[in-house]
């Protein structure tokens, strides 16, 4: 039911094995280039080559897992993440008798309130601090009483505990001895005197490990550590895992005699190669001084395989290239997590430049036909659909519609259709046969502009299939996904299954996500152009005759509004021509027919509102819909575009659902363009060239700031300037002109 990281202890280690690695070369000697027996890349740990199976399971490289090995180390090393863990242990416990630094009956405590159940991590952690922060209080130990000092990081994966380290005035008598016995040496050498007061104990790692050993077994609790999951003395490294070939592939490189290792296999081979030489010093009888130095290299190198990111290697130590530890492997963006399994390259998806289509409902995209015969649906034969089926069939890979690939059901091969008898292939389907078939109209689609930044910005669409080469949708679908056309691409994947198509359509289809889960204002609404067309339409002095209202109203009859049987309204004006406003010709928009049956109501104050009269502003700023007939107020960005509820479309979507929300979008999508068409919306030079008082402002700016340098400039040559700190005087006159 749960997940829990631990750290394997030696012999965990070993039982997990397959091999001990002894070797530091990786292929034999011989002509055969064969990987050498207990090397790092002896394939009794997997394979990483087509052609040759593993000598453990026998199996090839696609289905054997791997098998581990093992190097024992000569010398213990810290583990490079555990190392901060280490020193918090080592200064929660005394370092002679290795029992935890707290009295009884605080141990007694400690451990009541670490028996209940249901602690959260966020108590434990709390609980950890509480702990160290006692055991660091006290420098003597309540059961040996053995002076401990602080334990602290000193350099690169060292230690050091400061075991003769006073500030107080009485000083330890172990302290005094200490210091007593270095008198003689005081005597005969005064440069002894002042090195005594940074005297300090060097915690190696055999140290440790043997401190760690010691901790009696009723203190592991008290360290926040799980007995079951990893004693103390797991965290110093004395044996390091081999990990499978398959994940430390060598590249037999074609231009070079010879292979390309990967990083962790060189990093293992320079591990063995350093404990050979630490084994030989040792039985050579070497100075001490080399023993430890090539500990150090040691402890370096299985840092560095494990996280390659090390600061602080001194120059003398530090690699000549930078490699790939096992952190890099897993961290960061194109990380394993990341880049692999959150996140990666899939299959039946398409990306290219987005451009927009107001003719386009808000539900739909536009898919290009070369993206169409590409993607492909795994569609079952049956009853209802195998006379379509046989036809997509004949019109195989290069038509479409058409179908890229079959399966019968009986047998697993799947069969191209670009070659053989399609004809014959047709005849023979059967129920239960599975057709790849091409992309079609009313495919669902999910549409998703990257950065993705929150659900909106991946959304379902209806597909329909149309020439030239660039997504098209409905420019009100930008907002949520923040699309402009100044050269964006988007991606559209197809989902591979009904049940994938009947849930993306419900609970991503653009109907369903009209309103920002946010704050529950709409964010696809009217935009730019159908803003500007609506504005226009619906001012006080809009009046058009019979045939230009037919003609703008018949805009909108399209697609699923092709049948509509419009009832044109009884004209506002009638002598001494009958004329139609432009508020009637937009109240179509929301309930165009008889049979429709949404009745919208608003009343809402506009942008240019007067302040009194309500809808008598002389502005004709105060929005009245009443039963979907626009009384008075000129629609405006308020009222129609997104970011406020006392919109239209959010009135729509609430009383009359998302359905009708959407046609009525998509109706103005195709009434403004074609009246603003019509009309003409332009602008000249003239109304971009700034005018006398905008020039007189601007010459006001700019003299000001003219003036006030010449003061500064002024100041520093009479040696007035105060200068700022850090700066010189020229320094601080530029900082003060920026």
């Amino acid at each position: 039911s749960h997940i829990c990281f631990g750290m394997k202890s030696p012999e965990e280690m070993r039982q997990q094995a397959h091999i001990q690695v002894v070797s530091k070369n990786l292929y034999s000697q011989d002509n055969h280039h064969s990987p050498l027996q207990y090397g790092v890349l002896d394939h009794r740990m997997g394979t990483s080559e087509k052609d040759r199976p593993c000598e453990t399971c026998g199996k090839n490289l696609a289905d054997c897992l791997g098998h581990y090995g093992y190097i024992d180390l000569e010398l213990p090393c810290f583990h490079v993440g555990y190392f901060k863990a280490v020193i918090g242990i080592l200064q929660m416990i005394c370092k002679t008798c290795c029992r935890i630094m707290l009295s009884v009956e605080e141990k007694k405590q400690f451990l009541d309130y670490l028996k209940r159940p249901g602690l959260t991590y966020l108590q434990k952690r709390g609980l950890k601090k509480k702990v160290s922060e006692k055991c660091r209080k006290k420098n003597t130990c309540p059961y040996c009483g053995a002076f401990n000092g602080t334990v602290k990081k000193c350099g690169l994966l060292k230690i050091i505990h400061e075991k003769y380290k006073t500030n107080k005035k009485v000083v330890d008598p172990m302290v005094s001895t200490f210091l007593q016995s270095f008198e003689t040496a005081i005597e005969h050498n005064k440069e002894v005197e002042p090195l005594l007061g940074r005297a300090q104990e060097n915690l190696n790692p055999l140290v440790v490990l043997n401190l760690f050993k010691r901790i009696p077994a009723e203190d592991i609790p008290l360290l926040l550590m799980n007995p079951e999951a990893g004693k103390p003395s797991d965290l110093i490294l004395t044996r390091l895992l081999v990990p499978p070939l398959c994940i430390r592939p060598s590249v037999v490189s074609d231009l070079k005699s010879g292979t390309n290792e990967d990083d962790l296999t060189m990093k293992l081979t320079e591990i063995i190669f350093l404990n050979d030489v630490i084994k030989k010093h040792r039985i050579s009888g070497a100075k001490t001084q080399m023993i430890m130095e090539d500990w150090d290299f040691l402890q370096l190198q299985c840092a560095l395989y494990i996280n390659s990111e090390l600061s602080g290697i001194p120059l003398n130590m530090a690699p000549k290239k930078w490699t790939r530890g096992f952190v890099q492997r897993l961290k960061g963006k194109q990380g394993r997590f990341r880049g692999n399994l959150s996140g990666k390259r899939v299959d039946f998806s398409g990306r290219t430049v987005i451009s927009p289509d107001p003719n386009l409902r808000i539900d739909e995209v536009a898919v290009p036909i070369h993206v169409a015969k590409i993607l492909t649906f795994p569609e079952k034969v049956n009853k209802a659909n195998i006379a379509f089926m046989r036809k997509l069939v004949r019109n195989g890979p290069d038509i479409h519609p058409g179908a890229n690939f079959i399966q019968q059901r009986h047998t697993q091969m799947k069969r191209f259709l670009k070659y053989g008898n399609r004809e014959k292939m047709a005849q023979e389907l059967k129920f239960g046969d599975i057709v790849e078939r091409h992309l079609i109209d009313g495919d669902i689609v999910l549409f998703n502009r990257q950065p993705s930044l929150h659900k909106l910005s991946i959304m379902a669409h209806i597909a329909r299939v149309k020439p030239h080469r660039t997504f098209r949708f409905n420019e009100c679908v930008c907002t949520p996904y923040n699309a402009d056309f100044d050269g964006d691409e988007m991606n559209l994947h197809l989902p591979q299954t009904e049940e994938a198509k009947a849930e993306a359509l419900v609970l991503m289809g653009t109907k369903a996500n009209l309103v920002t889960p946010r704050n529950g204002e709409p964010l696809i609404a009217a935009i730019q152009d159908f803003l500007t067309g609506a504005y226009l339409l619906t001012l006080k002095d809009t009046f058009f005759d019979r045939a230009k209202a037919c003609q703008i109203i018949a805009s909108i009859l399209v697609g699923k509004d092709e049948k509509i049987k419009v009832r044109l309204p009884p004209p506002a004006i009638r002598k001494p021509v009958t004329l139609w406003t432009g508020k009637q010709v937009f109240s179509l928009i929301l309930k165009p027919s008889d049979d429709c049956p949404v009745k919208a109501n608003l009343r809402t104050k506009g942008k240019q509102y007067c302040g009194k009269g309500e809808d008598l502003c002389y502005n004709d700023s105060y929005v009245t819909i009443q039963n979907s007939e626009l009384m008075s107020g000129s629609m405006d960005k308020g009222t129609l575009g997104s970011g406020s509820k006392n919109n239209i479309f959010y009135i729509l979507l609430r009383d009359w659902g998302q359905v009708e929300a959407a046609d009525a979008m998509s109706r103005l999508a195709r009434l403004a363009p074609v009246y603003l068409s019509n009309r003409g919306f332009s602008i000249g030079i003239g109304d971009v060239t700034p005018g006398q008082g905008l020039l007189k402002a601007k010459y006001e700016l700019l003299n000001a700031g003219y003036k006030k340098c010449d003061e500064y400039i002024e100041a520093l040559n009479t040696g007035k300037l105060q200068q700022q700190p850090g700066c010189t005087a020229e320094e601080t006159l530029e900082v003060k002109f920026l």
